[in-house]
């Protein structure tokens, strides 16, 4: 099935200039319907940056300098008995931290500082709110490491073992900003929610040396034998959601490994090495989510020719076709990073005889990439297709 769109190419652009700074700039956005962010702190360090575009040190300063400014307050609002305040309060803080880290590079022990910062300020949130409730996992993976994550109960379920959706991001994203802009649609339908920094992610590459790799079906094969060993989810009934590089992670993993029983492509990625080879031979000079260095920082290689090398078995095409459980993609059809033409390659060649391209135009959700321009309708759709493919 296939949902057609008509073309829009209207969408908010903080920084017209500037690709790689609006659309994070919109991604910050995104987080304010969960708390995440605040408009009004977005417009403060925007408003300092609008004289200094496509300056990342001062991305970094702006950012930091609100982030550490909650995490103070935070912990004044904590001393005072105040919990749900502070809760609050290191939940955004945790948020822009991460935001500042976005053009860091390299990722020096700056760097480092501060994403450790924002992963202090996550766990106090979730130590302080009075929901959800969340837990912090470690998932054994190969050569005795461990997948970082956070298991999320599902909310009101009358089943004593719900469905699980194991959710990653992207390229460059991380588990908290999947927890942000998803975790609650999917809790919420009574669905368990497992929220994993998988291999070349937030803190599996900063602090556990587990780097991008072409073969992602062996985290999801340790995702799901952590799953069989609990004793409160569903395991038999388990789905795979990820945005942006995600729409290669889990269309691959959903293929390769069949324990999957639901897979949600969100963003289509059809070959990420012929994807990189156009952004390479225009020196970057296109609309890049991060500096194009993130690369080879992802493959733990010196070169472009190197990464290029390990991009050669991020193709799509031999494998979807293997897949056989109900798969959704959805595309934003202004996406500006990836072409729809890639997600139609990618549709047609899936293998599953329950298949769903949905498109999005920007009238009902977001048209550009992993429709973070107007994401919650969105996440609304996949949240009642998972439902529906897993009870």
């Amino acid at each position: 099935m296939v949902v057609k769109a008509v073309r829009n190419k209207e969408w908010f652009t903080y920084f017209p200039t500037d690709y790689r700074w609006s659309f994070n700039t919109v991604a910050a956005i995104a987080g304010c319907s969960s708390g995440a962010s605040e408009m009004g702190e977005i417009e403060q360090i925007c408003r300092n940056l609008s004289s200094s575009v496509g300056d990342d040190k001062k991305w970094f300063k702006e950012w930091v300098r609100v982030a550490d400014r909650l995490q103070k307050k935070a912990v004044f609002e904590k001393k005072k008995g105040n919990n749900l305040t502070a809760s609050s309060l290191n939940k955004r803080a945790s948020n822009y931290y991460q935001m500042a880290d976005r053009f860091k590079f390299p990722k020096d022990k700056k760097a480092l500082e501060i994403y450790k910062e924002s992963i202090k300020c996550f766990k106090n949130f979730a130590k302080l709110t009075d929901s959800p409730k969340l837990e912090v996992v470690n998932i054994p993976f190969e050569k005795n490491k461990k997948l970082p994550a956070y298991f999320v109960p599902a909310i009101k379920t009358k089943k004593a073992k719900a469905p699980v959706v194991v959710l990653y991001n992207g390229f460059d994203g991380t588990k908290e900003m999947s927890f942000h802009w998803a975790a609650d649609a999917f809790t919420r339908r009574g669905m368990n929610c497992l929220i994993v920094d998988s291999p070349g992610v937030g803190e599996s590459i900063r602090f556990r040396d587990i780097f991008l790799r072409y073969d992602y079906e062996v985290a999801g094969s340790a995702v799901l034998d952590y799953l069989e060993k609990r004793s409160d989810v569903n395991s038999k009934k388990v789905a795979i959601v990820a945005p942006s590089l995600g729409g290669y992670y889990a269309s691959r993993t959903a293929s390769m490994e069949k324990r999957f029983k639901a897979c949600v492509a969100w963003g289509a990625i059809w070959d990420y090495h012929a994807t990189w080879k156009r952004r390479i031979d225009a020196a970057f000079k296109s609309q890049l989510p991060v500096p194009g260095h993130h690369l080879t920082w992802s493959f733990n290689v010196k070169t472009l020719d190197e990464a290029l090398k390990k991009l050669e078995g991020f193709r799509l095409d031999g494998v979807v076709q293997k897949m056989k459980c109900p798969y959704l993609l959805v595309h934003g059809f202004d996406d500006q990073q990836i072409p729809l033409k890639d997600a139609k390659a990618l549709f047609n060649a899936c293998g599953s005889k329950d298949k769903t391209l949905k498109i999005f135009d920007g009238r009902e959700g977001g048209s550009q990439h992993c429709h973070l321009d107007y994401l919650s309708p969105v996440v609304d759709y996949m949240g009642d297709w998972l439902k529906d493919k897993l009870f």
